[in-house]
């Protein structure tokens, strides 16, 4: 399973300049929000494959873990 590469800094200050265009400034967002969505979906596909004794050593239950692993990738 590939990590996710974290955002370099410099692609996200694009936010805070004040002549960035709006097209540049809705693109980088909406990278941002797909990056985190696809970490989401990836870490939440791992929980579900978790045995219930490595689920015991990350403090959650078998149901806890089947909740969130089906929540859909949008919700926090």
């Amino acid at each position: 399973m590939a990590l996710a590469r974290p955002i370099p800094t410099d692609a996200l200050s694009i936010l805070s300049q004040t002549d960035t265009p709006l097209v540049a400034t809705l693109a980088v967002k909406f990278a941002v929000y797909v990056t985190t969505w696809a970490t989401h979906r990836r870490t939440r596909i791992a929980l579900a494959q978790l045995e219930p004794w490595q689920l015991d050593d990350v403090g959650l239950t078998p149901d806890e873990a089947f909740i969130e692993s089906h929540r859909v990738f949008w919700r926090m």
